[in-house]
């Protein structure tokens, strides 16, 4: 039997680290005239830290005996990184979120990356909302930085589905162009209309130094050269084949000078033609669990289309995403929170462990009422393989008078046979029987998912 002394063992390091006994490294950090002078040991940070170690391996310089180090660290933060490096502990919930996240670069400059996904995980969990009120300072500095998935998972999905932070922000017109291409490039940048885009993108490119007024009555010859310099690597990337007629005539065929000159003529030939034809570029999609396409789908279902569906470009519908449970949280309260009283909805849920998605629409509403509501219009679908298209099948209601349900403690449910309903503790159910209130369609009986979002069916005005 192996004994294990690993906290006598810890404890003897904490001595060393508060004795400093037999220490060989002085360590100086902050500025004058808070510098702070740090005694340590070159074995310790050795084998702590892959940063001290390149930087014993390169050579330190020597005085009195001692090896002597600058660091640009404050105080407080070294203090903890060091405290980590001799014995193991910190503790973070005694610190304010801003310091929290100042430990964080330097955690992953120094190579502690337990304590580093240690730091996100806190971050995370007890001070999202610092996050995210800060979120373009938060998003700059752990850009590229490959340590920190979590804590650029969470703001770029947060940016995604709520541009208005960036986009709203003071700080929106010094932000990271390299950045800023990379959310432009994203097909699931939430906004209604890809004009909102060029807005502000044309915002953004102004407010660069040397600033250049937005009104391109005012602008000389040289402010058109920079601002064509400053676009240019962002025109690709606004998908202007979307953008009304009305808005590109508007909004953005004044400013000619600085696209493409065939750009400008392939979409006023598109605008001309009454059946579209494909587009590469697709409109964008609020959606992590289906493409564009579904949604001409969807829009064709829900006109009862039978001979046809819509195309990407004349769909009569915005799609409005209100809730993902991945994002707004699984419980049954969090789905009546974003979606009750929103009129007509689609729910759209991916089976776990498979391709398989599952749904329905609703064009009553959801609410609490615990009623049951009837509906010819509503309907169940599948795709048995969601990057397959051709592999669907919908199936409307029957007209009875259960066709929804309104209940406080389910999630979306429809059909008086249970022919598909969220339960309470986020298992899903389908149980055709004589009694469906819908055509069958070969549900899973019952089955959990990786995730689910709902839409607002919203009329395009």
């Amino acid at each position: 039997m192996v004994k294990k002394f690993c906290e006598e063992i810890v404890a003897h390091y904490k001595k060393l680290y508060e004795t400093g006994i037999d220490y060989d490294v002085k360590i100086y950090t902050g500025e004058n005239p808070n510098v702070k002078e740090f005694h340590a040991h070159s074995l310790i940070l050795k084998t702590q830290s892959e940063f001290f170690k390149i930087s014993f391996e390169k050579g330190i310089q020597k005085k009195d005996g001692y090896f002597i180090i600058k660091l640009n660290n404050s105080p407080k933060t070294f203090e903890v990184l060091l405290r980590y490096m001799y014995f193991g502990c910190v503790d973070l919930l005694k610190l304010k979120p801003n310091e929290i996240l100042a430990l964080l670069i330097p955690s992953d400059e120094f190579g502690l990356n337990p304590l580093s996904d240690y730091i996100q995980e806190i971050l995370i969990k007890k001070h999202r909302k610092f996050i995210l009120n800060n979120i373009i300072e938060v998003i700059e500095s752990i850009y590229q930085k490959n340590s920190f998935n979590q804590l650029w998972d969470l703001c770029l999905r947060h940016i995604c589905d709520h541009p208005d932070y960036l986009f709203g922000s003071s700080k929106f017109l010094t932000f990271n162009p390299t950045i800023l291409e990379s959310f432009l490039k994203r097909d699931d940048l939430n906004v209604s209309n890809e004009i909102i885009l060029w807005d502000n993108l044309l915002k953004w490119a102004c407010g660069q130094n040397p600033i250049i007024q937005q009104d391109i009555k005012t602008w000389g010859k040289n402010d058109f050269i920079v601002m064509e310099r400053r676009l240019y690597r962002f025109i690709p990337l606004i998908r202007f084949h979307y953008i009304s007629p009305e808005d590109f005539r508007s909004k953005v065929y004044p400013y000619k000078d600085l696209l493409p000159n065939d750009l400008i003529n392939n979409i006023f030939d598109y605008q001309k033609l009454d059946k579209k034809p494909f587009i590469k570029q697709l409109p964008r999609c609020t959606s992590t669990i289906i493409k564009s396409q579904h949604f001409a789908i969807f829009s064709s279902w829900i006109d009862k289309k039978e001979s046809f569906y819509y195309n990407l470009t004349n769909i009569p519908y915005d799609f409005k995403l209100l809730y993902r449970s991945s994002r707004n949280g699984e419980l049954i309260s969090a789905f009546h929170e974003a979606c009750d009283n929103k009129g007509p909805t689609i729910v759209i849920a991916k089976i776990k462990h498979s391709e398989e998605i599952v749904g329905g629409y609703n064009p009553l509403e959801w609410n609490t009422s615990g009623l049951w509501k009837s509906t010819r219009d509503s309907f169940l679908f599948s795709f048995k393989n969601r990057m397959n298209l051709n592999s669907s099948k919908v199936g409307y209601s029957k007209g009875d008078q259960y066709s929804i349900h309104c209940g406080l403690g389910y999630g979306p449910f429809f059909g008086i046979g249970i022919d598909l309903g969220c339960n309470s503790d986020g298992t899903w159910i389908s149980s055709i029987s004589a009694s469906s209130s819908y055509s069958k369609i070969n549900l899973p009986s019952i089955f959990m998912v990786d995730d689910y979002e709902v839409f607002q069916v919203i009329i395009k005005k």
